[in-house]
């Protein structure tokens, strides 16, 4: 699965890698790329390893990276 989704709170290329970090540890989560210009953030899963769009949302939430609705 691939998803991408735009994050207001990405004002710099640390958050990207903050992000890029934090998301890759969800179980399942194969690939995190950000574009701290265009504040989008890419993210790519296999189900089968146990991610879920939920499970990375939750975790985008908790580093205070929340995607727009």
């Amino acid at each position: 699965m691939e998803k991408t989704v735009h994050v207001p709170n990405i004002g710099c290329n640390g958050c990207v890698r903050t992000i890029q970090n934090e998301v890759s540890q969800v179980p399942g989560v194969t690939s995190v790329r950000g574009d701290p210009s265009s504040k989008l953030v890419t993210i790519v899963w296999d189900e089968a390893g146990g991610a879920t769009w939920e499970a990375i949302q939750a975790k985008l939430i908790e580093i205070d990276y929340p995607p727009a609705a």
